[in-house]
């Protein structure tokens, strides 16, 4: 009966945020409308949703500042029309999510160089993109590439698989660890980027499961959250977003599909095996 009482009050809660989100409620005037004090609240939207009212409320923002920002508004205006007092609080809540300035994201990766292009792995074909810095995207699907055109659409693409993605080809083909290790271009919200760097402590042929990695990022209660977060890795098989399961032993949702992440898996332990 309580857990039904609490997902009416979260649905609630959530509605009265998404409706309400450019006049940026207060987590006390968000806990006056669904009937609680703020601190029970607080902790009770935790435990169902993962992240607190306030992270869900500033993800919901910097989603439609940057829906504003690719329409050609300005900063200020921008700032304005998502309930922010200016400029300077856009800045911050870019850098804390986005890890980039909004002067940045409005440039849409101008003069920046992006490389693409298909390499062939033991788990199908895949499409890698990198800067001059290292790979930002690996992806089982084309998807991924039409994304990063849409979302750095001044950015120049070149369609040539460049320095890290041949040293990913010869390591699918030869399964050895390269001379030169492989450089990645993280972005990311630096709470998904410190999921992702654990994610990258998890040995070959390993499984952990999700409570494993919050409690590794010491942040054992954001379960969830850690879900989300690996969820949007945007680099397949080399942030290792393949060895985290469910509690149950499940393999659980992968975003390649859960055929591939058994497969995966299996072939790991069996190469390793062989190697031994």
């Amino acid at each position: 009966m309580e857990n039904k009482y609490h997902f009416d009050v979260i649905t609630k809660a959530i509605y009265f945020i998404k409706k309400f989100r450019s006049e940026q409620p207060s987590l006390e005037e968000i806990a006056n409308h669904v009937n609680l004090s703020k601190y029970h609240f607080q902790r009770v939207f935790k435990k169902w949703v993962g992240i607190s009212p306030k992270d869900y409320l500033q993800y919901l923002t910097i989603e439609k500042a940057k829906s504003s920002l690719r329409k050609g508004q300005s900063t200020l205006e921008t700032s304005y029309s998502v309930g922010l007092s200016g400029n300077s609080r856009l800045h911050d809540l870019f850098v804390k999510i986005e890890a980039c300035t909004p002067g940045d994201f409005k440039k849409r990766g101008k003069d920046l160089k992006i490389y693409y292009g298909e390499i062939e792995t033991p788990f199908g074909m895949a499409t890698v993109a990198e800067t001059e810095i290292g790979i930002c995207s690996f992806s089982f699907d084309l998807l991924s590439i039409d994304k990063f055109k849409k979302e750095y659409s001044e950015a120049i693409f070149i369609n040539k698989t460049f320095n890290n993605a041949l040293s990913l080809q010869s390591y699918f083909k030869q399964w050895e660890i390269p001379n030169t290790p492989i450089s990645l271009d993280l972005i990311g919200s630096p709470f998904q980027i410190q999921v992702w760097k654990a994610l990258l402590q998890i040995p070959s042929s390993n499984l952990l499961a999700y409570q494993n990695i919050a409690a590794m990022i010491n942040k054992p209660k954001a379960v969830r959250a850690v879900g989300t977060a690996i969820g949007k890795n945007p680099i397949a098989y080399l942030i290792p977003c393949h060895r985290v399961i469910k509690s149950d032993g499940n393999m659980g949702n992968y975003r390649w599909g859960t055929e591939r992440k058994i497969a995966i898996n299996t072939y790991e332990s069996i190469k390793l095996n062989d190697l031994e």
